[in-house]
């Protein structure tokens, strides 16, 4: 049996089912290290949502797990976020024959590393930097992170790649092939397969309980209201749909919803729906009442896992070109639709050429679950067990 220690910030919803997937596996002994409690306890104020969050799904449940103490004044997700001396005791004291760390953007990651490189235990990386969003960085910043990443990425004997554009970035800092195990990034795609199936016989009576009447094309944003998001691009682009049996429901919170609205009321643009934050089982309802997805993202949208959900309902996609998943997911013209970063119009003419051709729709959304399948948890855990090697 491999024993296997896995170093993370906080409990988050995406990964708690890869945890207990893990922990399933009778060739692997699996202990989660957190650095920081959010949600967990109590709400915690989320600052890019601006709402309190405590997640309504159990993320601590299957799999054993211990919290770290967390010495930073600001705990978050930053690289002072997170102080967890008690890591060094921790891997020193047990006997690990690896260590899976997710990223190194804080302090906390890179005691684990220069630990785990000390005591023996191979290190697996699982980060989620794509290598298209590189060219927007400053030069001086991009030579002191090669400098930085070319000498840690020979530490590292495994990197657990979530999809191509993640792939390249590793190579493009030197990771050697043979390194490289593709592990898609996921989500609960049982759940929200099984969540669409119940909902779908409700789908009418869930559009009228948001007001929405007739046989609409609807248009679904989920996410933090933020420049990162960009989702004044999208209310813009819907704004130039001709097409009158429209809508578009817009769930999430953040700094710039109230500046949305607004545009949103003083150009009368109709059958705009602000629902606000949806904890996990109240997304479920939103992605079954919708036609389409978009995510119009800009640099630091690394993924974008609504995709992932988003498909499971059987859901067209439109993502920009710079949005993470895009060149796993989003297959131009059989899924949906990949548009250049911040080009409302052409967003406005993918989204009018859905919302004008019902059997396109059909279309789109059956490849859109054909695809999804193979992006599942029983794929990363069986990515990690080989980045391990044999059992001896």
């Amino acid at each position: 049996m491999k024993e296997l220690a896995v170093l993370t910030s906080h409990p988050i919803q995406y990964q708690a089912p890869l945890f207990r997937k893990l922990a399933e596996r009778s060739e692997l002994n699996v202990t989660v290290y957190f650095c920081w409690n959010f949600g967990v306890k109590k709400p915690d104020l989320d600052r890019e949502f601006g709402v309190t969050v405590k997640w309504d799904t159990p993320v601590l449940e299957g799999y054993k797990y211990k919290f770290l103490k967390n010495l930073s004044l600001r705990p978050s997700t930053g690289f002072w976020g997170q102080i967890n001396f008690g890591i060094i005791p921790a891997l020193l004291w047990k006997k690990y024959d690896a260590v899976l760390i997710f990223g190194w953007n804080s302090l906390t990651n890179w005691l684990a590393f220069g630990v785990a490189v000390l005591s023996g235990s191979k290190v697996l990386m699982r980060g989620e930097s794509p290598l298209n969003q590189e060219s927007s960085r400053p030069y001086w910043k991009l030579a002191i992170k090669r400098m930085v990443l070319k000498r840690l990425f020979k530490r590292i004997s495994a990197f657990l790649c979530i999809g191509e554009e993640n792939r390249k970035f590793y190579e493009h800092y030197g990771a050697a092939k043979e390194k490289l195990f593709f592990a898609p990034y996921a989500v609960d795609n049982n759940f929200f397969m099984s969540e669409a199936a119940r909902l779908f016989p409700k789908k009418s009576e869930l559009r009228k309980l948001l007001g929405l009447k007739g046989n609409k094309f609807i248009f679904l944003f989920v996410g933090k209201f933020i420049d990162k998001k960009r989702p004044m691009d999208l209310i813009r682009a819907y704004e130039l749909v001709k097409d009158p049996k429209k809508a578009l429901v817009m769930v999430g919170d953040g700094i710039l919803k109230e500046e949305a609205a607004k545009y949103v009321r003083e150009q009368g643009i109709e059958n705009v729906i602000f629902a606000g934050f949806k904890n996990q089982t109240e997304l479920p309802e939103y992605y079954a009442l919708a036609d389409a997805l978009v995510l119009p993202s800009g640099s630091g949208e690394t993924w974008g896992l609504v995709v992932n959900e988003a498909m499971c309902f059987g859901l067209s996609v439109i993502v920009s070109d710079v949005v993470g998943c895009g060149p796993d997911l989003v297959k131009q013209d059989e899924n949906g639709f990949v548009f250049h970063l911040g080009n409302i119009k052409e967003l406005s003419h993918c989204l009018e050429e859905l919302a004008a051709d019902p059997e396109k729709k059909e279309r789109f959304g059956k490849r859109s679950i054909e695809i999804i399948r193979d992006f599942s948890f029983d794929k990363d855990a069986d990515a990690i067990a080989s980045s391990l090697g044999p059992i001896k």
